[in-house]
């Protein structure tokens, strides 16, 4: 598929509400696939679910035809048996991996956190294969590495499906130089954990293009120690949504949160909850690291299980002032 079909597919979900109605929906069984990602391959139609290091991969990988019905099958190999240089040789922590295709250099870029040879922080990091399924063969350079402020973690692409810009959005990891508590962030005063969005060259995803735009930040009272694992999106009726989570991941108060706004620097506002404690939550232990589709509309995302933080998926709409609703 070149990919100006797919645009023309990312634009009709896009600018389309949902009519499916499905709740959420097991997808790899009792296997650890944290902080997933998903990105359709425009050569063959099939879905990609990428997370976070695992069952002996740096990165793991799963495909379907159908993201929210199944099945999915589970990739063998590691999409990046080698990271960056940057990365500790002895202990790679390859989390939150994400991948898009880009038309100009026919070529997939995945983007990830490892953590720092020669500091006790993360940053993120970018590979790039001529297939999806990789094998990745990453860039020697970090691509953001705020190193005095924490480190980054858990990046996100962004494609633009009207004009077709490109941005990252990730978040600086102060949580991992705070005062103690939970997530290491949890005691007063705490450090800030901002969302921070990068354009980029969208010819070749790689190249930063001016300087980032913090896009969002931790309130103490809401979120608690930190918040994570950004995803944008903008929806059928122009809204940009921010999905992200809150509090500390190895706590019942986990969540998944999101916000809105009109333009994608922001401002944006706060719409509290979507998935956790205090909303429907299916049953479900810990949901976080929330990522969907292009346009929006199919959500998957991990929660506690017997093996670790399994994948699931949920569908989605959004009313056109903004509010995200999960569909059962």
């Amino acid at each position: 598929m070149e990919l100006t079909t797919l645009f023309s597919a990312i634009a009709a979900l896009a600018m389309a509400p949902l009519t499916t109605l499905a709740s959420p929906a097991d997808t790899l069984g009792n296997r650890d696939f944290p902080d997933p990602a998903i990105t359709l391959d425009p050569r063959t139609d099939e879905w990609y679910a990428f997370a976070t290091n695992g069952n002996g991969k740096n990165v793991q990988a799963a495909y379907s035809s159908n993201p929210h019905d199944g099945p999915w099958t589970y990739v063998e190999h590691d999409l990046l048996p080698t990271p960056g240089k940057w990365v500790n040789p002895d202990q790679h922590d390859i989390w939150a991996p994400d991948v898009h295709y880009f038309e100009a250099s026919d070529s997939f870029v995945m983007y990830y956190s490892g953590l720092l040879a020669d500091s006790p922080h993360h940053c993120v990091g970018i590979a790039t294969a001529e297939n999806i399924s990789g094998p990745y063969e990453a860039l020697d350079e970090p691509f953001a590495c705020p190193d005095s402020e924490g480190g980054a973690i858990d990046p996100s692409g962004y494609l633009d499906p009207i004009d077709g810009s490109f941005f990252v959005v990730y978040k600086v990891d102060g949580s991992s130089m705070g005062p103690g508590g939970p997530c290491g962030n949890g005691d007063p005063p705490g450090e800030p954990t901002p969302i921070r969005l990068q354009r980029v060259n969208e010819s070749d995803g790689i190249t930063p293009i001016g300087h980032y735009t913090e896009i969002l930040d931790r309130d103490p009272e809401l979120d608690g120690p930190l918040i994570e694992a950004p995803n944008l999106i903008r929806t059928w009726n122009g809204t940009f949504v921010l999905f992200y989570s809150a509090h500390c991941y190895n706590t019942p108060e986990y969540d998944i949160k999101y916000a809105t706004a009109d333009k994608i620097e922001g401002p944006y506002h706060r719409r509290g909850e979507l998935m956790g404690q205090n909303t429907n939550s299916w049953g479900f232990d810990g949901p976080g690291g929330a990522s969907s589709v292009i346009g929006g509309g199919i959500l998957v995302f991990h929660a506690n299980c017997d093996a670790g933080r399994c994948m699931y998926v949920a569908e989605f709409e959004v009313e056109e002032e903004g509010i995200v609703t999960l569909l059962d």
